[in-house]
């Protein structure tokens, strides 16, 4: 059985106890609990799960070469005993206090670390909050158990009981433990590592064994006069899983771009989490850390974005339970693409817990990923659902915020909403023409009558083709794909609709970037953008099907396609659409639906 394979049958255990804790804190009046953000902490576990299966070679393959290769002592028999087994897990604790120490300590490694650390809550839910990057420097701390000869099985086991036992040390319901916190991690010793106070910050560093932070003076003991409170002093301030992931490394990249030494470039990476090199510091000057201005990061969720993270949360947790059982047995490419479409899913839920993202919008997002995979894998049926279900939810949401924008009497002619829900009914029947054999004539017809209705949305209100650069350029674009179209093998009897599509749509990409150059707004740009991806998108099909065949065609083909649909959907509905504005309240007790008003 594999470690993701023991991490799905532990999952029911992680539920059942984080169950019980947020009983216990309603009980007592103190619950911990936020919905977002523990939606949010259980789906970066998610994603560190599943992309771990791609960093295997890191995680576990560098370590068994290593061993195979260099180890100074080789003794399997006593590694298998019952004193090998313990003084293996002493030995990996040993090391994951050192890793985690430097994880906060170099800079580097917090980028990968402050994953964990970023919830303001601390409940169980915050232990599932792992990084996805862990993997790729983690290793090296453990080189000292290869070398030792430790055999990859007790190594990997071992590695699991640590990172399991630290599991139920992430709560405020369980307070001191007397002679037991004097020796262990405990749930009291670890409220301190996640507190930001200045009288608790990087201390206690021990994943089974507090005894290493005693040993070596990081070793901080709870005050009860002074209460832990948690999160990052670089606050992330977002749901979004990537850049929960990426939000360090960004800064650290940036810092390192504009600094003008060398020698500075490299030690930004190297030093301390926070240090930064003083022409860069003078020239993008950040806030001083003030814990009377840190406040609780926390967008409003009305009742129905509420139920709507609930159901997707719950069907993530299935998909991500799915894809970590089979993840072994299965070819990396189509790990690569179940990945894409769970990554597609996180993403999207957390985009519309934060207010980003409309619920229809991430429903177009996550049936066109599912409609890519299931043409991708063959698995026909599926796709016969997602690839015509993703156009008509864009259709409902087209027509959903027309008959919103003219109920509220907001101004604005009804041509826009008109055209674009035609263009979008023309892609559906291309759509399914395009599924069935021997269609492909009429799916060609109804993308260019498709196209035609986006040439004219996109003239409404505007000059024809106002970037005469736009116009050449995508007509020379157009000219040169069909030339290659036609050296490739385009049949006879096609040669005059191709030239007409790709006419149609040259045209189409003009007048979009051409609208995007004289407005000169995000809305437009991203209509732009999509009307190139719709380019790319026919490029790929065309080459694929007259020219030669293209590896993972369906994916590349679809992928692009569904983009420039979401592009173009979103920056045409951005000008009306109502922002739901988020929020940042003060530090205080929660009242919102899902926390207390007692909670602390």
């Amino acid at each position: 059985m594999s470690p993701s394979q023991i991490i799905v049958l532990a999952t029911p255990v992680f539920f059942l106890l984080i169950a019980i804790e947020l009983v216990i804190g309603f009980k007592r009046q103190r619950n911990t609990y936020r919905l977002a953000d523990a939606v949010s902490s259980i789906s970066l576990g998610m994603l560190s799960q599943t992309s771990a299966v791609f960093t295997r070679l890191l995680r576990i393959g560098i370590y068994t070469v290593l061993f195979e290769h260099v180890a100074l002592w080789r003794n399997d028999a006593f590694w298998t005993s019952l004193p090998g087994w313990l003084l293996a897990l002493v030995f990996y604790d040993f090391c994951y206090y050192w890793l985690h120490r430097m994880g906060h300590e170099s800079a580097v490694l917090w980028a990968a670390h402050a994953v964990h650390h970023q919830s303001q809550d601390y409940n169980l839910s915050t232990a599932l909050r792992q990084t996805s990057s862990g993997a790729l420097l983690g290793w090296i701390f453990y080189v000292p158990m290869a070398l030792a000869g430790v055999p990859p099985l007790v190594f990997g086991v071992v590695a699991l009981i640590d990172l399991l036992y630290q599991f139920w040390v992430h709560t405020e319901q369980v307070g001191r433990l007397g002679w037991f916190d004097r020796w262990f991690c405990s749930p009291s010793n670890h409220r301190v590592h996640h507190a930001v106070n200045d009288a608790y910050l990087d201390k206690n560093y021990g994943g089974i064994l507090i005894l290493w932070d005693r040993l070596f003076g990081t070793f901080k003991d709870e005050d009860d006069q002074e209460k832990c409170v948690y999160g990052t002093r670089g606050l992330l301030n977002s749901w979004d899983p990537l850049w929960a992931n990426a939000q360090v490394y960004a800064g650290l990249a940036h810092d390192s771009w504009h600094a003008r030494s060398w020698l500075d470039k490299l030690k930004v990476w190297i030093k301390p989490p926070g240090w930064r090199p003083a022409d860069v510091a003078e020239r993008f000057p950040k806030p001083a850390f003030s814990m009377a201005q840190m406040a609780l990061y926390h967008p409003p969720m009305s009742r129905a974005v509420q139920w709507f993270a609930l159901v997707q949360f719950v069907l993530l947790l299935g998909g991500v339970a799915a894809f970590l059982w089979q993840a072994d047995a299965a070819p990396l490419a189509h790990n690569a693409v179940w990945f894409a479409v769970l990554l597609t899913v996180q993403w999207s839920l957390g985009a519309v817990m934060q207010g980003r993202l409309r619920m229809l919008m991430a429903l177009i997002l996550q049936s066109a990923a599912l409609a890519t995979a299931t043409s991708a894998l063959e698995f026909t049926q599926w796709h016969w659902l997602f690839k015509p279900l993703t156009i008509a939810i864009a259709i409902i949401l087209v027509a959903a915020s027309a008959y919103s924008t003219s109920a509220r009497g907001a101004p604005g002619a009804k041509t826009p909403w008109v055209l674009l829900i035609a263009a979008l009914g023309g892609s559906l029947a291309g759509d399914v023409f395009l599924m069935f054999q021997g269609f492909f004539i009429p799916g060609l017809v109804s993308f260019l009558v498709a196209h035609l209705f986006y040439v004219a949305l996109f003239k409404s209100g505007q000059a024809w083709f106002p970037h005469r650069g736009a116009l050449v350029a995508t007509l020379g674009i157009g000219v040169a794909m069909y030339a290659f179209l036609w050296a490739g093998g385009l049949p006879s009897a096609l040669r005059a609709p191709v030239a007409a599509y790709v006419l149609v749509i040259a045209l189409m990409a003009a007048q979009a970037i051409g609208r995007a150059t004289v407005l000169r707004d995000a809305a437009s740009l991203c209509v732009a953008i999509g009307a190139g991806f719709f380019m790319l998108s026919d490029s790929l099909l065309a080459t694929n099907r007259f020219v030669t065949p293209l590896p993972m065609a369906q994916v590349w083909v679809l992928a692009t396609y569904y983009a420039a649909q979401a592009l173009i959907v979103a920056g045409m509905l951005r000008g009306t659409a109502r922002a739901e504005p988020s929020s940042a309240t003060p530090l205080t007790p929660q009242t919102d639906l899902a926390r207390s008003p007692s909670a602390a």
